[in-house]
């Protein structure tokens, strides 16, 4: 699968660049150095529309899906993107959820509030958002929603300092997603978000099929990947030659109460061998390595439909 903008997104970015002056290769550079290190945008917003909005929209786009799949029934009025930037984690959840009618951007750069204000304003269901600027990672007071979004905030977080953050998100929250870079320390920082929600009584909704202690310790980690088109100026950025990238993103989903089923989620991509499916599995007893065998048939034949970062259902189905 491929996430690709809204149209009206990728037309109001266009817009925007089109008034800017110069390239986006230096600030693309410095983009990429930054996020190794675990940083943020700092100050290269057109680099990154340009380079990190794509990935950035597609990660929480894959986040959400999952919500929606496992919730159905879940249909939010309104939104809080806290750590907002450009409001790319706002786009994401209007494409899943139509019943979106309204939403805050919290940030503490006022720049980037004006590029979310500017982006918002190309489409008529962000007519009413309202910006906010404030620091979500000191624990600014936020308004109410029924769906709280944080969506690589916590980059320049120190680790000890999660907690209070999450309290301080948990207070605001029915639903909250957090997704970071795909990183251990990105990783680290949802783990710690994670530990936290669960003191707090919040339900952890996904991907995890439990509730007890996270079974993976250093130096694995739990990430995922989604796929993204890269538009001409982001290839020419990044000096790229295919017109694809892969987004590494960890991510946590708490809500209020339980969701419906608890499935057995897939932590990497199926090693698939002649006689054998090799899959490594987060269960409700925890970490697993699970092999399937060709002889077995039906149960080979729909592991091999089994995608990273996806649960074991189709397999249960096909048995």
């Amino acid at each position: 699968m491929s996430v690709a903008l809204p149209p009206e997104l990728q037309a109001a970015i266009s817009r925007r660049l089109e008034r800017v002056s110069g390239g986006f290769r230096e600030g693309a550079a410095r983009l990429s150095e930054t996020y190794k290190k675990g940083g943020s945008a700092k100050d290269d917003f057109d680099a990154y529309l340009v380079t990190r909005l794509p990935a950035t929209y597609a990660a929480v786009t894959a986040a959400f899906e999952e919500l929606s799949r496992i919730a159905p029934d879940f249909a939010p009025k309104c939104l809080l993107d806290a750590g907002a930037g450009p409001g790319t984690a706002s786009w994401a959840a209007r494409e899943v959820w139509k019943s979106l009618d309204e939403v805050t951007f919290a940030d503490k750069s006022g720049a980037f509030l004006e590029i979310a204000r500017e982006l918002a304003s190309s489409l008529p269901a962000f007519a009413n958002a309202r910006c906010i600027k404030a620091d979500v990672l000191k624990e600014d007071e936020l308004p109410k929603a029924d769906l709280v979004v944080a969506a690589y905030t916590f980059a320049e977080l120190p680790e000890s300092k999660v907690a209070a953050v999450i309290r301080s998100l948990w207070t605001v929250a029915q639903t909250l997603v957090i997704v970071e870079p795909g990183t251990p320390p990105g990783f680290a920082r949802i783990r710690a978000a994670r530990e936290e929600l669960i003191r707090q009584g919040a339900f952890i909704a996904a991907p995890c099929p439990h509730r007890n202690a996270c079974p993976i310790v250093d130096p694995d980690w739990c990430h995922f990947s989604v796929r993204l088109p890269r538009s001409r100026a982001h290839m020419h950025a990044k000096k790229a030659s295919v017109p694809f990238e892969d987004e590494k993103f960890s991510y946590v989903i708490a809500m209020r109460g339980p969701v419906s089923s608890r499935e057995v989620r897939i932590l990497a991509p199926p090693h698939v061998l002649k006689a054998a499916i090799n899959l490594k599995l987060c269960t409700l007893e925890g970490l697993e390595r699970r092999t399937v065998a060709r002889r077995d048939g039906g149960a080979y034949k729909s592991a091999k439909k089994l995608v990273w970062g996806g649960s074991m259902r189709e397999m249960k189905r096909e048995r």
